[in-house]
């Protein structure tokens, strides 16, 4: 009893002392690690950078401070850090290895939302998917396809390959083929298909539509009607004009060719 009374008279000080020395080191590097990362996030926000980004990397380097405060708060308490500190770097180590694909998707997510090659509402090709783009995230990127299924595809797959922006120019060409027979008035064919496309209210002006020919095929001179929509408007200007091209053929007398087959019977006695 004598002794451990002897050790507490000797040691007390010391440890009391590294020990509230160590609290304050916590209480205040844990402020100053909230105050640093709080003042990173507005920092990167005026920079105009992805607020889902520049909150995760502020937690980023939240965690990475509060590490560091912990590390030197055990320093302050006379804990022997430096294996403490290989430790931390060998599971680093090891959980970097186990989530490298995650790490992946992140560094791709990180590039997409700097970059924007693409953003929200934008309809994209990427990784073999045509969809509309409704959640840019740091792992992944959320799709909605034109028959109205979701995809939530891994950043590293869409930054692997081509990334097509069809909504970039703010604009699509609708492609149409049109045919007429070879018997047909050519030049009055042409002007209908032009008089469709000017009277069309979701045909753009700009840029202009064109209609040339473009083939003369087997059994018809085909056209090639190529108006411009907004992307919203794509499928109600294709669908518009290929039904005004059969009915202002029609009303005019131009025929439309299709395929044909006749058969000859021949009679064996």
């Amino acid at each position: 009893m004598d002794g451990i009374m002897e050790w507490i008279l000797t040691n007390g000080p010391t440890y009391l002392t590294r020990t509230i020395g160590a609290i304050v080191v916590f209480w205040v590097g844990r402020i100053v690690a909230n105050w640093l990362s709080k003042l990173a996030e507005k920092g990167m926000s005026r920079s105009n950078m992805d607020d889902t980004l520049a909150g995760f990397l502020a937690s980023i380097i939240r965690t990475l401070l509060l590490a560091l405060v912990i590390i030197a708060a055990l320093g302050t308490l006379g804990v022997e850090t430096t294996s403490f500190a290989a430790i931390l770097a060998a599971a680093g180590l090891a959980i970097g290895l186990a989530l490298q694909g995650t790490l992946a998707n992140f560094a791709s997510g990180v590039m997409l939302l700097l970059f924007k090659p693409y953003k929200v509402g934008d309809l994209v090709e990427v990784g073999g998917i045509l969809g509309s783009v409704d959640e840019l995230q740091v792992f992944n990127t959320i799709l909605t396809t034109p028959d109205h299924k979701q995809v939530i595809m891994p950043n590293s797959h869409v930054t692997s390959g081509p990334i097509t922006n069809l909504s970039g120019k703010g604009s699509l060409r609708v492609d149409l083929v049109a045919g007429i027979g070879y018997e047909d008035d050519l030049k009055k064919a042409k002007s209908i298909l032009q008089d469709i496309l000017a009277s069309h209210p979701k045909v753009l002006a700009e840029p202009a539509a064109t209609v040339n020919v473009m083939e003369l095929a087997d059994s018809s001179v085909n056209f090639a009607v190529r108006p411009y929509a907004a992307v919203a408007d794509y499928w109600d200007v294709y669908f518009d004009v290929t039904e005004q091209i059969k009915l202002r053929f029609d009303e005019a007398g131009i025929s439309i060719p299709y395929p044909q087959q006749d058969v000859h019977m021949h009679q064996v006695n």
